[in-house]
């Protein structure tokens, strides 16, 4: 009777587990995999599960996640018509740079990835365009010329120059359908190179989040929370335009005090343990033996003297960077990829901390700024908060 008792214990999974177990077999196989196939994924990735247990949850989700793609073969209902392609010039074969343990591509990481080993990553950083558009080259190109488009440029306050921020207010519904289609074709492309338990934290905005959240979910990557950047930004606050007298006491939006950065992981193998002795991730590293990591960390704005040494319009302060590249492999072993690498930040934080790297960027010019920037920012002394209640 005892044994019986942690027998099903043992049997006992979290809500959902054998459903996204499934997306993860099928992310990688476009035409489907045959019933008999998906149980033997499943016993790989979360041990026996009952034919009927998977029959029942193909069926049930086969009006949105799944498609019946031949008799007994199912796939996911969003690979049909959804793949992404790179633009031609994206063919041509990449740049490189090493500095450290650190190795940067000029490349479009779609096709990157798809030259990677399986199970050679293991954790991910990355600070992605929030929403798709403020990094075509059309909106680049205004930025670059102080035009503004999807940027907002600040007026100068006080003799001093703010950086300028986009404006997700104005994204039309074709563009957030654009934006889902992308992070999960991301999600599925980048899912083979990570090892089991790997951590993929992606920086996004409070009102775009829930869109790549969804999309990386359906990709197969198993969601772990959000971490919470504290930071005053730009965004939001203002009065009604054209009638801020009018209504001097009104805000149209708050002004956003926090950026969230969303936590996923690609699915362990059996308990975290046997995935920390196998792979060495699975969980976060401690800043102390009785501090755990935590969610919410305090950021200051990037300091105008790390602009001056990275200028790019979204670089990130290194002591938050820092802060959270150290956590992201739980027993300080690894490789970390950061696949939007623009100045490189990412990379010289993890330089900084002592980890190897990878980063991947294709707009030429933010690679050639990478290259002059990465052993700057690595070697940026400011970097560090030990006040941060990690």
């Amino acid at each position: 009777m005892r044994s019986g008792t942690q027998s099903k214990k043992k049997q006992r999974r979290r809500p959902g587990e054998v459903r996204d177990a499934i997306v993860t077999i099928l992310s990688n196989k476009p035409n489907g995999a045959a019933i008999p196939e998906i149980e033997e994924g499943l016993r790989g990735l979360i041990g026996p599960s009952p034919s009927s247990s998977i029959r029942s949850y193909l069926r049930l989700n086969s009006d949105s996640l799944f498609r019946r793609a031949a008799r007994g073969v199912y796939a996911l209902r969003e690979t049909e018509n959804v793949e992404y392609s790179p633009r031609p010039c994206d063919d041509l074969p990449p740049k490189s740079y090493a500095f450290g343990r650190s190795r940067l591509f000029e490349a479009d990481c779609f096709n990157w990835l798809k030259e990677q080993r399986d199970n050679s990553i293991h954790a991910v950083v990355t600070d992605p365009p929030y929403g798709l558009v403020e990094y075509t080259s059309e909106q680049q190109e205004k930025l670059r010329k102080g035009k503004g488009g999807v940027w907002r440029i600040p007026p100068a306050f006080d003799g001093s120059k703010r950086s300028p921020v986009p404006r997700f207010t104005v994204l039309s519904p074709e563009a957030l359908d654009e934006l889902a289609r992308f992070f999960f074709e991301w999600g599925r492309a980048l899912l083979p190179a990570l090892v089991p338990g790997a951590n993929v934290l992606v920086a996004s905005n409070p009102l775009l989040s829930y869109v790549v959240s969804g999309a990386l979910a359906k990709a197969g990557l198993e969601r772990r929370g959000e971490l919470v950047r504290l930071v005053m930004t730009l965004r939001g606050g203002d009065r009604p335009k054209a009638a801020h007298e009018e209504f001097f006491g009104v805000s149209v939006m708050p002004r956003s005090m926090w950026e969230p950065w969303l936590l996923f992981r690609k699915p362990i193998e059996g308990r975290v343990q046997d995935n920390l002795r196998k792979w060495k991730t699975g969980g976060f590293r401690r800043p102390s033996g009785d501090r755990p990591f935590g969610d919410v960390i305090p950021s200051a704005p990037t300091h105008q003297a790390e602009r001056a040494l990275a200028p790019h319009p979204s670089l990130k302060p290194q002591a938050f960077l820092r802060a959270v590249i150290r956590g992201v492999l739980p027993l300080g072993e690894g490789v970390v990829l950061d696949t939007f690498a623009g100045s490189g930040s990412t990379l010289a934080a993890a330089e900084a901390v002592g980890y190897e790297s990878v980063g991947v960027e294709k707009d030429s010019q933010y690679f050639d700024l990478a290259i002059r920037a990465i052993p700057k920012l690595a070697a940026f002394k400011n970097g560090l908060n030990h006040s941060f209640n990690l």
